[in-house]
C-alpha cells in the first residue's frame, strides 16, 4: 500500500487461486447445464450447517428472502412480530411481506441489540415471535434471558444474523439459538456469494417448508404442482460456488478482522479520543463485520467523517444504520414515541475501517487520524 493511498472502509478479496478455482467450477456447471439447485448448492448448505452446528441449511437468493421464507414458514399472517427499531429495512419488511405486523422494540446501548425486559414491555395479545438482530457480528449476552422470556411467553425467536457469520456466544453459533437464523451473502459481508442468503435451523419441518417456498412453492423440483405461495428464491450454482470458496476462508478472514479490532481496542479503551467502542460481551466471539464506536456528544458525525477522509485519507463506511426504522417514511406508522435508545445509537455512531486483509500499518493510520480529530474538531 502506498503512503498516501486511502484506507478503505472495507474490502472483499478473492486471490488468484480463488478466482481460478471458482472459474473452473463455473465452467463445469455451464457445461453441464445444471445452473440451479445442483451439487454445489447442496455442498454449500452442508458446509454452512456444519460450521454453525445445526442440522439444516437452506440456500436462497438473498438475506431478505431468507427472512421472509422463515416468517412464511412460521405463519405470521395477521399476527404481531417484535422487531428492533435499530435494524435494516429487510427485518421489518419481511414481516410485512409475510402478512405480519412489525412491533418495534428499543435498543440496548451496550450491544445495539434488544433486552429481555424490552421484549416483555412490547408483547401484545397478538404477538407470536421475536426477531433478534446480531448487529456488527456481536451476539448480546442477554440471549439466554431472551430465550427464557420467549419460552415463558409462548413465543418463538428468529435471529437476523446477516452480520454474524460464525460469531458465537458461549461456544454456540449465531443463528442456532432460536427456531431459525437468517444470513446474508451481500458483497460487503464478512463472506460473500456475490448475492445470496442462508436459512439455518434444527427444525425438520421448518427446513422442509423453506425448501418448498424457495422454489415457487412447488411440491418438488421436477413437478409443477404448487402447494405454497412461494417465489423464485433459489440460489444459482455460480453463486453457490463463490460462496463455497469464501466459506472455506471464513475462519481466517474473521481472525484477520479480530486482529484489527484488538489493535483498535488497545488504543481506544485507554485514551480520550471522543470514541467509545462497542465491546462484545465476555463470552461472545464476534466476527467484527463492523467496528462501531459511539461519538462524544460534542462531535458532529458528518464533519468528523469528512475530516478523516479529507485530512487523513481514512474512509469510514456508512453507519450500520443511519436511521431507526420508524424514521423511514414507509414505517412511520410504527413510531411509538419511546424508542430513544435506537435513535441515540443510530445518530451517534460511526464505523471505523475494518477488513480481513487490513494490516497493522493501516490500523495505525486510522488511530492516528482519530487522535488528531479529537483536538481539531471539538466544538465544530
Amino acid at each position: 500500500m502506498l503512503p498516501n493511498e486511502p484506507v478503505p472502509p472495507t474490502r472483499i478479496e478473492f486471490s488468484a487461486e480463488d478466482r481460478a478455482w471458482i472459474t473452473e467450477r463455473i465452467a463445469e456447471v455451464l457445461t453441464s447445464g445444471r445452473l440451479t439447485l445442483g451439487p454445489y448448492t447442496e455442498e454449500f448448505e452442508i458446509e454452512f450447517a456444519r460450521l454453525h452446528q445445526v442440522k439444516h441449511a437452506v440456500a436462497v437468493n438473498s438475506g431478505t428472502s431468507s427472512l421472509e421464507i422463515i416468517l412464511r414458514s412460521l405463519n405470521v399472517e395477521g399476527k404481531d412480530v417484535l422487531v428492533p427499531a435499530d435494524t435494516f429495512f429487510a427485518t421489518a419488511a419481511a414481516v410485512v411481506a409475510a402478512g405480519g405486523r412489525p412491533v418495534l422494540m428499543d435498543s440496548d446501548p451496550t450491544t445495539m441489540s434488544t433486552a429481555a425486559s424490552e421484549i416483555e414491555r412490547r408483547i401484545t395479545p397478538s404477538t407470536v415471535g421475536v426477531m433478534i438482530v446480531h448487529i456488527a457480528g456481536i451476539i448480546t449476552d442477554q440471549m439466554p434471558e431472551i430465550l427464557a422470556t420467549a419460552e415463558r411467553r409462548g413465543l418463538w425467536v428468529v435471529e437476523d444474523a446477516a452480520h454474524a457469520h460464525a460469531a458465537t456466544l458461549g461456544g454456540k453459533s449465531a443463528g442456532s439459538f432460536g427456531v431459525a437464523g437468517s444470513f446474508s451473502f451481500y458483497p460487503t459481508k464478512v463472506m460473500t456469494a456475490a448475492e445470496g442468503g442462508m436459512i439455518i435451523t434444527d427444525n425438520d419441518d421448518l427446513a422442509a417448508e423453506a425448501r418448498l417456498y424457495r422454489d415457487q412453492g412447488k411440491a418438488s423440483f421436477h413437478q409443477n404442482l404448487h402447494v405454497r405461495m412461494g417465489s423464485n428464491w433459489r440460489l444459482s450454482e455460480p453463486h453457490a460456488i463463490i460462496g463455497l470458496r469464501h466459506l472455506s476462508h471464513l475462519t481466517e478472514m474473521i481472525q484477520g478482522r479480530r486482529r484489527i479490532a484488538a489493535i483498535y481496542d488497545q488504543t481506544l479503551k485507554n485514551g480520550d479520543f471522543g470514541l467509545v467502542p462497542l465491546s462484545p460481551p465476555r463470552d461472545c466471539v464476534a466476527n467484527f463485520y463492523k467496528y462501531p464506536v459511539l461519538l462524544a456528544d460534542d462531535i458532529d458525525r458528518s464533519i468528523y467523517k469528512g475530516w478523516l477522509k479529507d485530512e487523513h485519507s481514512v474512509i469510514c463506511s456508512g453507519e450500520v444504520y443511519e436511521a431507526p426504522l420508524h424514521r423511514h417514511p414507509v414505517f412511520q406508522s410504527l413510531d411509538t414515541g419511546d424508542l430513544g435508545g435506537a435513535e441515540m445509537l443510530c445518530a451517534r455512531h460511526i464505523c471505523l475501517p475494518i477488513f480481513a486483509s487490513m494490516n497493522e500499518w493501516q490500523a495505525t493510520r486510522v488511530l492516528e487520524a482519530v487522535k488528531c480529530a479529537r483536538s481539531e474538531l471539538i466544538g465544530r
